[in-house]
């Protein structure tokens, strides 16, 4: 067995698989960061994530996603752009028709937001799942397939639902704090690959005796 582990800028890992792209060589826009190896599922077009599955992204608010993640076909990530202003009779955009209308734009600028969309290292997001602005995703969450998450999920909880609610934590308190410490998507990539048994199905204690160092 080979002990090169696969190359992180290759657009498509999967020889013959053109529906799985890795996402940090794919996205182009500055307000995206995606982290090593986390890649969509798509069996239509892949490649357009960027247009189909982020949506309303004009700034200043930015995606970032973690290392090590996996989303299911058709995850939708709703940004700030989406909001519409609610403190008056009407949310209709005028301004963005154009003509007379467009001499108002300021009224559509500037609406308040919760920030950047960020989703941690060694999240599964499932098919379908809504993601909407300014939401925080912990390290090693699940997103339940057509979830539609609208609060921050904490660290290695699982959620599901509409709106989605948590349904239970992958591990003891205890246990989580170990694993955050741990951060193994940190280890350098030829020691994580040597260790890839421990850490898809070994322990937490087997983890700690596997980290670099120990």
């Amino acid at each position: 067995m080979s002990s090169v582990p696969p190359d992180p800028s290759t657009l498509h890992p999967m020889a013959g698989q053109p529906r799985v792209v890795l996402l940090k060589p794919l996205v182009t826009s500055p307000l995206i960061d995606v982290g090593d190896y986390s890649y969509y599922d798509d069996p239509d077009d892949a490649t357009a994530f960027e247009t189909r599955n982020v949506l309303y992204h004009y700034g200043p608010e930015r995606l970032v996603i973690g290392k090590f993640c996996a989303l299911g076909t058709g995850v939708r990530f709703i940004m700030n752009g989406a909001n519409h202003r609610m403190d008056g009779p009407s949310t209709f955009p005028f301004p963005i028709m154009g003509g007379s209308w467009a001499e108002h734009f300021d009224l559509i600028t500037g609406l308040a937001g919760r920030g950047d969309t960020v989703v941690g290292n060694d999240v599964w997001i499932g098919y379908g799942a809504m993601v909407m602005p300014g939401v925080r995703i912990g390290h090693g969450a699940i997103i339940a397939s057509g979830a539609v998450v609208v609060d921050d999920v904490p660290d290695y909880g699982i959620v599901g639902g509409n709106p989605a609610r948590l349904i239970r934590t992958r591990y003891s308190e205890p246990d989580i704090a170990r694993l955050l410490a741990l951060a193994w998507w940190d280890w350098p990539t030829e020691h994580l690959t040597r260790h890839l048994r421990t850490v898809m199905s070994g322990t937490v204690d087997g983890l700690e005796a596997a980290a670099p160092g120990r």
